[in-house]
């Protein structure tokens, strides 16, 4: 019997990510370094035993975008399983929040430690066997991404689902979930910059990359796009024969359909998941229901659960501290973020009485030089949504404190194992340079800004004592917003004790 361990597959699969190195190369060639992507991401489905036909037995929902693809991803989960509940759904989205089981789901819950275990080395033990390789330029083991979406397509093989809901990383054309021959439909959720160093500067170069999920013969969707978006979409639709392009037109009884993911922006995704869900349906179903938005599907988009994005968790520790919590990394998904918690009733009071509560900004971006751009795009937000209230507050003196952390999960400078990270410049993470310069970012852009109440923290630990510490100094409630990077958001989850109450 094995006495192979989940701790052991964690570290085995940690051994397996990129270092900054790494990544920096993959930057600076402008992503030429994806040409061999997919042709490698093949050879290695080959050397685990499979062919990519296998791979149409899943019955596959793509799904890209640059924001609101994990959202529409989980809608698209929801509603099938309240629409079919004999079918067995699996689900593939990342990144994880607090463990890497997070990313496999099948029915809704993540793999049990046993289960995960068990087909990790299933896939380990079979690269680690066979080591013939086809091309020179592919290294004996995949990156961490690529093994993982390798062991979700051996894990749904093996179980045998009915449905595949299967999330994009990063781009489409060239990545590692694109070597499905033949999905059953696709789709391209809210386009916006993100990635440039791999998909491209300008949002026609991303849309030509998002497009490339799109497949012959295969209905091809997406939401409304700014015009020079969808505009590539159209053309690459049409480029690789997909059997039809439609832009998701509104379904008249979904405006006042109750979702269960809050936040303004869930509209569009959950408008996009009822067509994907109901395409795919009828795509193996003829004898469906053709009602437009049939009784199932709004229980499905209602009962929707998606961790860590705008949500709001009351700490079962101390009653009067709420966290907030919304991984959006993204330029326009802060803005969503922003939009989201400086409404009434949520980061805002609902009626005209003075405040009594502080407001705590926990922030990090992976986004290196963007930091500062994306805080000014916080700023803006936050100054035209105040003013639409009207609430009388400023921008500049919303937040009580800001924090300015890394994604380390623990004071000691570890991580929590389904955590760790080598992606992370050791030089940035040693002199925390990234927090400093959002430090600075935000005292330009609000100079009136008390300095003393503007914290660079090394880690997520040091963060949560600050925001324990402000909750046990004063009687008044404080609501703690988590943003900039849903690695971020996991860490809080785990070093807050909240994962009962969150995940």
């Amino acid at each position: 019997m094995s006495t192979r361990t989940y701790q052991d597959a964690v570290n085995n699969l940690n051994s397996l990510q990129s270092n900054a190195a790494t990544i920096e190369a993959v930057r600076a060639s402008g992503g030429r370094l994806s040409q061999f992507a997919i042709p490698e991401m093949v050879e290695y489905l080959e050397r685990i035993g499979y062919k990519t036909d296998d791979l149409n037995a899943l019955k596959v929902i793509h799904i890209t975008g640059t924001k609101g693809k994990g959202s529409t991803s989980a809608f698209t989960d929801s509603i099938l399983r309240h629409t079919k509940p004999e079918w067995k759904v699996g689900l593939y989205t990342s990144p994880h929040l607090v463990a890497v089981r997070e990313r496999i789901r099948v029915n809704g819950k993540p793999l049990s430690e046993e289960d995960f275990t068990k087909y990790f080395f299933e896939v380990w033990d079979k690269l680690q066997a066979n080591d013939s390789r086809k091309l020179e330029s592919t290294p004996f083991m995949p990156g961490y991404f690529r093994f993982v979406t390798l062991m979700a397509f051996h894990t749904f093989l093996s179980l045998g689902v009915d449905a595949t809901i299967l999330e994009v990383g990063v781009g489409g054309m060239y990545d590692s979930t694109n070597i499905v021959p033949k999905p059953i439909v696709t789709g391209v959720t809210a386009l916006g910059i993100d990635h440039v160093g791999v998909l491209g500067k300008t949002l026609k170069e991303i849309a030509w990359q998002k497009g490339g999920i799109y497949k012959e013969g295969v209905p091809a969707f997406t939401v409304e796009q700014p015009e020079e978006g969808l505009k590539v979409l159209a053309e690459r639709a049409k480029e690789l024969k997909a059997s039809e392009f439609i832009v998701t037109p509104m379904i008249p009884e979904m405006v006042n359909a109750k979702l269960g993911l809050a936040g303004a922006h869930q509209v569009g995704n959950s408008l996009l998941a009822v067509h994907l869900a109901k395409t795919f349906i009828h795509q193996l179903d003829l004898e469906s229901e053709e009602a437009l938005l049939p009784r199932s599907f709004i229980d499905g988009l209602q009962s929707t659960r998606w961790p860590g994005r705008c949500q709001t968790v009351a700490d079962p520790g101390y009653s009067n501290l709420t966290w907030y919590l919304d991984g959006a990394h993204t330029k326009e998904s802060l803005e969503c973020c922003i939009q989201w918690f400086s409404q009434p009733g949520v980061g805002v009071h609902s009626n005209s009485t003075p405040r009594s509560f502080q407001r705590v900004l926990i922030f990090n971006t992976g986004g290196g030089r963007a930091g500062p751009s994306f805080l000014e795009a916080v700023y803006n937000q936050l100054s035209t949504q105040l003013s639409q209230i009207q609430s009388g507050e400023d921008a500049s003196s919303f937040f009580d404190r800001v924090i300015f952390c890394t994604n380390v999960t623990y004071a000691d400078g570890g991580f929590k194992g389904d955590l760790t990270a080598v992606s992370l410049p050791p030089d940035d993470l040693a002199q925390l340079r990234t927090q400093h310069q959002l430090a600075d970012a935000w005292s330009s852009l609000m100079p009136s800004f008390p300095k003393d109440h503007i914290h660079v923290l090394p880690s997520v630990e040091h963060a949560i004592r600050i925001v324990h510490r402000l909750t046990t100094e004063s009687d008044s409630p404080v609501k703690a917003l988590v943003a900039g990077s849903l690695h971020l958001v996991g860490g809080v989850i785990e070093v807050a004790d909240l994962a009962e109450v969150a995940l």
